[in-house]
């Protein structure tokens, strides 16, 4: 047995025993190693995505890399009937299709969906999945979970030029992301995060036909959805 991943993965459970957050002390107890040992660790653990810190807290976290692989082995059937109501006040908002979606390994998997009612409209991707880099949804993730991101640009760097890049700090800056037929002609989107406790858990998207979502009308939507997903919506 490999001593270090035996003691990485104790510290692992031991975060997840505590609900998810512990202090570096509060580990190293735990976990019965030094606090130099733990410390150290912690800072692999990090760098590869599975602990995080947070601005002005001392406590470390599960971190979104080890959450998706929660998720991915979890109940995703529980995920979509906690939101299932959130999407449809979405679409009866907006009258267009949309979307429940959630990362998958360097992919996007489309959970749930709710098909407009219009002649012309985008059609749902329920149980499709998509390439992560792209899509608003895919650019959306990649800009909230950064372990996520520094992975696929280091697998796929030649694939993913500078625009692409700019594209996700801008999204990160403003909490949303906007497609204006940049990933299907005639089709533009909208997306914004599912946060809980302080993580990206999932994705909701919301895209038709761009004659009936200029830029304008994308950004209104846009607060429309923030506000659904807010912990008040």
């Amino acid at each position: 047995m490999v001593q270090s991943v035996e003691r990485a993965l104790n510290i692992l459970e031991c975060m997840a025993n505590a609900g998810g957050a512990l202090r570096l002390q509060q580990i190293a107890e735990a976990a019965e190693l030094k606090t130099t040992t733990t410390h150290n660790l912690l800072k692999t653990l990090g760098t590869l995505g599975y602990v995080r810190r947070r601005p002005h807290d001392t406590r470390y976290y599960l971190g979104d890399r080890i959450l998706n692989i929660a998720r991915i082995a979890g109940d995703d059937s529980g995920l979509r009937r906690e939101l299932r109501p959130r999407l449809e006040e979405m679409a009866a908002a907006s009258g267009e299709t949309v979307f429940l979606a959630v990362p998958s390994g360097d992919e996007v998997f489309f959970l749930d969906a709710i098909e407009s009612k219009e002649t012309l409209r985008a059609s749902s991707q329920q149980g499709e999945r998509a390439p992560m880099a792209g899509s608003a949804i895919g650019l959306l993730f990649l800009a909230f979970m950064p372990s996520l991101r520094r992975q696929l640009l280091s697998l796929h760097a030649n694939h993913m030029g500078p625009s692409i890049v700019d594209e996700v700090d801008r999204i990160a800056k403003r909490g949303y992301a906007l497609d204006e037929e940049s990933y299907q002609r005639g089709l533009s989107c909208v997306a914004v995060p599912w946060i809980e406790e302080g993580e990206v858990r999932a994705g909701f998207g919301l895209s038709g036909p761009s004659v009936r979502l200029p830029k304008e009308r994308l950004e209104t939507l846009a607060g429309v959805m923030r506000r659904l997903t807010s912990n008040d919506g």
